[in-house]
């Protein structure tokens, strides 16, 4: 009786400890370093400090980010076989970020696409980073360039 009681106070505090921690198995997720600050992909959307939403049609967008082709010419590069000293960077506090299936009004809504005019563009070859967390990582780092409109008379 005495081990089905101690069995039945540690399950509560094993499941407390998963939920505080946010994973079962800690796991590598897409993280960067912009300016000296660590950003990295949330692993439960709770968790996160910062969201951001996608979208597929551009007039409801108020961030464009467009795929390259070429990783000289994009703002911001993945490439796989990182040096771990890099990659070792987003070890500490990061800044958390998670793509959000309904984003308040408030979070950057990015359209994707192959053609500009951008805010930002990204160049993606990578089996650890998809083209939306390499988006959602850029704008969580950097958020919505403000677009200057020209005044028509």
């Amino acid at each position: 009786m005495l081990r089905f009681k101690i069995l039945a106070s540690v399950i509560p505090l094993a499941i407390a400890a998963f939920f505080a921690r946010g994973e079962l198995v800690a796991g590598s997720r897409p993280c960067i370093e912009v300016a000296g600050t660590s950003v990295q992909i949330a692993p439960l959307a709770w968790q996160a400090h910062r969201h951001v939403g996608f979208t597929t049609n551009p007039a409801n967008a108020n961030v464009r980010v467009q795929v390259s082709d070429n990783a000289e010419a994009a703002d911001f590069a993945v490439i796989d076989d990182v040096d771990t000293a890099e990659a070792a960077s987003c070890t500490g506090t990061a800044q958390l970020v998670a793509i959000s299936r309904n984003p308040s009004p408030s979070d950057p809504l990015i359209y994707l696409s192959q053609e500009g005019p951008a805010d930002y563009s990204i160049f993606v070859a990578s089996k650890s980073f998809s083209l939306l967390d390499a988006a959602a990582l850029i704008v969580g780092a950097r958020g919505t360039r403000q677009r200057v409109v020209a005044a028509v008379d």
